[in-house]
């Protein structure tokens, strides 16, 4: 089965080799057919402490690493 892959923006780095990664979906509601925004946020490995605040970032499914961290980056990209 293949890993899941999200891009989202990074919301926190204050924790050493992880980020805090907010992810947003859009979807029309089904019965107002209204388009709405929704957020999650996601704790990723950053092994190499490469990604701040504000970066545009891919995060894929992992391994689990600790208690929360299940994704790690793949990509930086400032915005």
């Amino acid at each position: 089965m293949p890993k899941r892959v999200l891009k989202g923006h990074v919301v926190s780095d204050s924790n050493n080799r992880t980020v805090t990664v907010s992810v947003e979906r859009r979807f029309t509601h089904p019965v107002m057919k209204k388009t709405i925004r929704r957020s999650k946020k996601y704790t990723a490995h950053d092994a190499d402490n490469k990604a701040k605040i504000g970066d545009f970032v891919s995060i894929r499914e992992c391994a689990p690493i600790s208690k929360t961290k299940r994704w790690e980056v793949l990509t930086e990209g400032s915005v």
